[in-house]
């Protein structure tokens, strides 16, 4: 019992008890927000920048730029998302969730090489480009972006982005060594596959209703 516990928490044993803290309320936060997100719920936003911003905080000091980015970004667009989704388009009704359109698309792929790019730049300046994990961890990166965007945005593609992501995410956590951080993006994977049906099914619905 004591070899599977210390090969899913053994990392831990090294680490500040204050930065475990953290890290557990940074997944618990996480958690609430994407839940919040599928249920479509504005509470999204305000759980998500107590998550992010914590998670910012553990990630500069583990090092690990490329989490650290989409994080800062998260806190950024969850800012910009709840103005987005607060916004009423008239006198009785908010943004609502929407499909796609071929201009966003487009800004999507471009917001997604751009990331590329800049996350590549930062890695290769502070000379961290020296292992797989930082092409995997750029490339998550990028989707996660998009992801957030098209969130923010109430677009109902935001979920597939947020599964491909989420899944990637799980393992390559695990690899660094942060079991609870792996086991939220697993909990994210279910969740967001959820997200998606449910925003699917309410896009659906109001197409019935018109």
């Amino acid at each position: 019992m004591n070899h599977i516990f210390d090969f899913f928490f053994g990392q831990y044993s090294d680490y500040q008890t204050l930065d475990v803290v953290l890290e557990i309320v940074a997944v618990v936060f996480g958690f609430l927000s994407v839940w919040f997100s599928k249920q479509n719920k504005i509470l999204v936003f305000p759980t998500g920048i107590i998550s992010t911003l914590i998670f910012v905080y553990l990630l500069l000091k583990w090092e690990l730029l490329g989490d650290m980015m989409i994080n800062a970004y998260y806190f950024i667009m969850s800012i910009y998302g709840w103005y987005v989704w607060t916004r009423k388009i008239d006198e009785t009704h908010v943004t609502p969730i929407s499909v796609t359109t071929l201009k966003e698309k487009k800004i999507s792929t471009g917001v997604f090489v751009l990331t590329l790019l800049f996350v590549f730049i930062v890695y290769k300046t502070f000379d961290k480009w020296t292992s797989w994990v930082a092409y995997i961890d750029t490339f998550t990166t990028g989707i996660f972006f998009v992801g957030m965007w098209l969130m923010a945005r109430r677009k109902v593609e935001n979920w597939i982005f947020w599964i491909i992501g989420d899944i990637i995410s799980v393992p390559l956590y695990f690899y660094k060594g942060f079991t609870f951080t792996s086991l939220q993006y697993l909990g994210f994977t279910v969740i967001a596959i959820f997200g998606y049906l449910t925003w699917k099914k309410s896009i659906n619905k109001s197409l019935q209703t018109v």
